[in-house]
């Protein structure tokens, strides 16, 4: 193998690397959105909550009243945290599989770009 076969090789695999790199960039931005968008959904949750809940201490026509309605609320919040968290566990699987789908593909390729280095230096 010439000179030029053997810079060709190198180039081909420092290409292929960056290929990687931005693919992992690629993926950490989609998750790091998905995990964002979460994030803003369980946020906008509680301040539904924390509006709700001055409605009610503005309007209760006593303690008992807003007692009642602070558990009433708390019970919905909870319920609602519950099939949030829900979500955000079925969440964290899609991440572990996009990420050990990329890492297996890294692998492959790696595997590839060893026997190449091999076949260059070794011919």
């Amino acid at each position: 193998m010439s000179t030029q076969d053997v810079i060709k090789t190198y180039t081909d695999l420092t290409n292929q690397n960056v290929e990687r790199m931005n693919a992992l960039g690629e993926l950490n931005l989609k998750i790091a959105e998905k995990v964002a968008s979460r994030n803003m959904d369980v946020m906008n949750l509680v301040m539904e909550q924390g509006v709700r809940l001055m409605k009610l201490a503005t309007e209760a026509k006593g303690y008992g009243e807003l007692y009642k309605g602070q558990v009433e609320m708390t019970k919905e919040l909870t319920e609602k945290l519950m099939a949030e968290s829900k979500t955000n566990m079925a969440l964290a699987g899609e991440i572990r599989d996009d990420f050990r789908g990329w890492f297996d593909a890294a692998v492959a390729d790696a595997k590839e770009s060893s026997t190449a280095v091999r076949n260059a230096v070794t011919a």
